[in-house]
């Protein structure tokens, strides 16, 4: 306990430190794939589902690990697991395997499924640290770590933000088909705002929500059909919650001029039709947890699990490029203020169905 409590004292500093560090070059710059002259790689990753450069989950943690091997000139390596969407944790875990035997001392996987085969691995290869992005700690395994997010305080800023910006209908389509842990909080936090602005403001907000077609996390002529139809009968804004399903939500968004609500990272690079994104610090965050490997500060959190929200400063909006209007950047500080005091609580434990949920002043269409 003592332990994870200091860790919790400098968390700030450092990921603000990170941050300033992560400003000094553009990940754009820095290559995807090099060659090493002796055939070793120091620094690895293991992709979650979906696409390398998915301009969200994958492509943000991929950013963190090359920024990082970039500046401190350690070569690097990504590995995507065989089978792509239908990957086994088999697939997973010679992925890891793959990784340890070209040389890593450092391989960061991305995403909930690989705890199974990120438990093995971490067995087998002792000597290499697991950055678990996303992901929560192993008993008596010293050499990982699990980094995750508090989600669900983004996915509220998010909600609340366009309710406030004068959004009434609003949508939720998410990746993983529903156990995703971070993509059920993002969604959970966004209904939470949502309402708690509808309620400010003495109105009724609708949100539609599913699950449908995002399971694998890829783009999809079913889901752009799905939302284009939600779209055509008045849903103003969608917020995109999995990855490359993206491509599906902005889309329909496009062809009805409507709106959608990023995720993961800043997505307004990506679409006009986005007006802010729900972010967390995922460059930052995986920069953080690799430095600790080199640094000799590993034994700070080797071993333990993280969560990083708005009091370490790793999640938010992204006020410097969002599209809103009526809601100003004041009243987002505010806000934040609010959480960080503990005088606003969102809640965390959020469930598939928000539809099942008592809410104020919101009703939930949930689309299965």
């Amino acid at each position: 306990m003592k332990k994870i409590l200091a860790l919790f004292l400098t968390l700030a500093l450092c990921l603000g430190a990170v941050s300033a560090l992560a400003e000094a070059v553009n990940p754009a710059d820095i290559e995807d794939t090099i060659t090493s002259e002796d055939g070793t790689y120091v620094l690895a990753f293991v992709t979650d589902v979906g696409q390398l450069k998915d301009k969200s989950f994958n492509e943000g943690t991929w950013n963190g690990v090359k920024t990082y091997a970039y500046e401190n000139g350690l070569t690097y390596k990504y590995y995507q697991p065989a089978n792509g969407d239908q990957a086994t944790d088999d697939d997973r875990y010679d992925a890891m395997k793959a990784a340890a035997e070209a040389g890593a001392k450092v391989i960061v996987c991305a995403g909930f499924m690989q705890g199974t085969a990120l438990a093995k691995a971490a067995a087998e290869y002792p000597q290499v640290k697991f950055v678990f992005i996303d992901g929560w700690a192993f008993d008596g395994m010293d050499n990982e770590v699990g980094v995750a997010y508090k989600e669900e305080q983004c996915g509220y800023f998010a909600g609340y933000a366009v309710v406030m910006d004068g959004f009434e209908k609003l949508g939720f389509s998410g990746g993983g088909g529903g156990t995703n842990p971070a993509c059920m909080r993002y969604g959970y936090g966004f209904a939470q705002g949502a309402n708690d602005a509808a309620a400010k403001l003495g109105k009724t907000v609708e949100l539609k929500y599913t699950w449908a077609y995002g399971a694998s996390f890829s783009p999809s002529a079913e889901l752009q059909t799905l939302i284009s139809g939600w779209y055509e009968t008045g849903t103003d804004v969608v917020f995109s919650c999995g990855g490359s399903i993206f491509q599906s939500i902005t889309a329909a968004a496009s062809a009805n001029d409507a709106y959608v609500v990023g995720v993961d990272v800043d997505q307004s690079y990506e679409s006009k039709t986005v007006v802010t994104s729900a972010l967390k610090g995922l460059v930052e965050g995986t920069r953080w947890a690799v430095a600790k490997a080199f640094d000799g500060t590993w034994d700070e959190i080797g071993g333990t699990a993280v969560s990083l929200g708005v009091k370490e400063d790793a999640v938010g909006l992204p006020v410097e490029t969002w599209a809103l209007e009526a809601f100003s950047v004041e009243d987002y500080e505010a806000l934040k203020a609010a959480m960080i005091s503990g005088d606003l609580v969102v809640d965390d434990n959020a469930p598939a169905n928000p539809a099942e949920v008592a809410w104020s002043n919101l009703t939930v269409d949930y689309v299965e």
